[in-house]
């Protein structure tokens, strides 16, 4: 059956914050069992425009998550920010460390606790660091391979 965007976007973030969906396949296949007519590039699409990201687990395994919205700042926004302001991530026994640039560090930390990774305990914000708390080095290297995947970047040092 034919839906209307908004419920079918509704429904890709209930399937995402309840089920581990690691490829668009998948998000289709649940569709579809779901009783909607969708295309993988229907999906494809609203992904991006509903700010989802794809995280890395501490199995290294992949998974969807929903970037939640920040007051009124679009959730492409925050990521745009996050990205932007990256110069280096690396992680250190259960912490990681983010370089930004001077001034962006809190704005970045903003994006990043507004991504609700389950295996980050917390963040700490100065001018241009950021300290993230996990349970383990095992989630810390995962984090950090999250960070160096949804950004773009394929080194963990980009200064």
């Amino acid at each position: 059956m034919k839906t209307a965007k908004n419920d079918r976007q509704e429904l890709i973030l209930r399937l995402i914050r309840e089920n581990d969906i690691s490829t668009q396949e998948e998000l289709t296949r649940l569709l579809k069992k779901q009783g909607l007519d969708v295309t993988q590039a229907t999906c494809s699409r609203d992904i991006k425009e509903l700010g989802i990201i794809k995280v890395i687990l501490p199995n290294n395994q992949s998974k969807y998550a929903v970037l939640d919205k920040t007051g009124d700042i679009a959730p492409g926004r925050l990521l745009s920010v996050f990205s932007n302001s990256l110069l280096s991530c690396r992680s250190a026994m259960n912490m990681v460390v983010i370089r930004t640039l001077p001034g962006m560090a809190q704005a970045a930390a903003s994006a990043l606790d507004s991504m609700h990774l389950q295996y980050v305990v917390g963040t700490i914000a100065g001018d241009d660091t950021i300290f993230v708390a996990t349970q383990s080095p095992e989630e810390a290297s995962a984090l950090v391979a999250t960070i160096l995947d949804m950004t773009g970047s394929e080194y963990a040092d980009k200064s």
